[in-house]
Order: C-alpha cells, then sequence, then structure tokens
C-alpha cells in the first residue's frame, strides 16, 4: 500500500464533487454538516479551480488530493489563510472502506509539509465536529494539542454545533517531521 499527497488537479474535482454529492445524509449529519446547505456540484468546481495556480500568499483556500496506490481516495484543504500566519484544515476520506484504518492519520502527517512550507504557516488549526471521533482521534495521534471545545458554525455547509479546536505550530510540526525521519 502506497499513500501520497499532492496538489489537487483539475482531473481530481470530480473525485471531490461526487464525494460530496453522493454522502448519505446520515454521513454528513455524522459529520456536522447541514444537508440543506449541502454543496452543488458547480461550487465545488468553483471553489477549487478558483484556487489552482493562484500564487500561494493569495490563496484563499489550498486543495490537497490524497492517493492510495496513486488513485484519489480523499483530500485535505485549508482555508481563512493567513499567509505565513495560519490556516484551518478540513479532512475528508472519499469511501467508507478506506475509513477507520489508520490511512487518514498518515495521509494527514504527509499533508502537513505541503501546508507548512508552502503557506509558509506557523500555526495550523483544526476544528473538528465533537461528535465526529475519527478525525479528533487523528489529531491527538499526530501530535495537535486540543486548545477548547466551543459552539459555533464552522463553515457555510454546517450547522451550528461543538466543534473541538486543535492547533499544531511550526515548532511541533518540526518536531514529528524530525521524530519521522529518525524513523
Amino acid at each position: 500500500m502506497k499513500l501520497s499527497v499532492r496538489e489537487m488537479k483539475q482531473s481530481d474535482i470530480e473525485h471531490f464533487a461526487q464525494y460530496w454529492l453522493n454522502a448519505t445524509d446520515q454521513y454528513l449529519l455524522d459529520m456536522g454538516v447541514d444537508t440543506k446547505k449541502r454543496p452543488t456540484k458547480e461550487q465545488i468546481e468553483k471553489l477549487v479551480n478558483d484556487q489552482i495556480g493562484v500564487p500561494m500568499e493569495k490563496r484563499k483556500a489550498y486543495f490537497l488530493t490524497w492517493l492510495y496506490d496513486d488513485e484519489p481516495i480523499g483530500c485535505s484543504n485549508v482555508n481563512q489563510i493567513e499567509y505565513g500566519k495560519k490556516a484551518f484544515m478540513h479532512l475528508h476520506i472519499w469511501r467508507h472502506s478506506n475509513r477507520q484504518r489508520g490511512i487518514g492519520t498518515r495521509l494527514i502527517k504527509k499533508s502537513l509539509p505541503f501546508y507548512f512550507k508552502n503557506l509558509k504557516l506557523q500555526e495550523l488549526y483544526c476544528e473538528p465536529y465533537a461528535l465526529n471521533p475519527a478525525p479528533n482521534k487523528a489529531m491527538g495521534k499526530i501530535g495537535f494539542t486540543f486548545i477548547k471545545q466551543y459552539l459555533t458554525v464552522p463553515g457555510a455547509s454546517n450547522f451550528e454545533q461543538m466543534v473541538n479546536q486543535w492547533k499544531l505550530t511550526k515548532m511541533e510540526y518540526e518536531s514529528i517531521m524530525t521524530k519521522k525521519k529518525s524513523r
């Protein structure tokens, strides 16, 4: 099994769109998504296409594709980017058969260099739905620090919910990458 990460290409957008369009209402609810606010295919395509090729310092969002044996299986992206400072990360494994196998944790680690190096980040945040155990477990496992739990509407497609805020500083990121190389 070979896991890898690359910047999202136009050819990956259809996979990302189908993930949203084909997700069951229950899956979306478990992720904290308001099913009435599910993005359309056109909205997804525009969101990603509008950011491909934009200089890093001007990006509003930055999308990565996760690959398993060179086949796209998920993605990660950041938004609320303050270039050179901070961004907020989102995580999606597209097929149920690839979830809860530790793949996400490994792919998140492979995504970190893209975010820290390309966006010159000092801090990376992730705010998963508090009732969604998988991303919360992954954040702790990777080395993110739990900051707080609070009530918010975390994004345009979400309902009001409790989220767990996790943070990874550049220093913590560098420590994780050093440990990874020494293994």
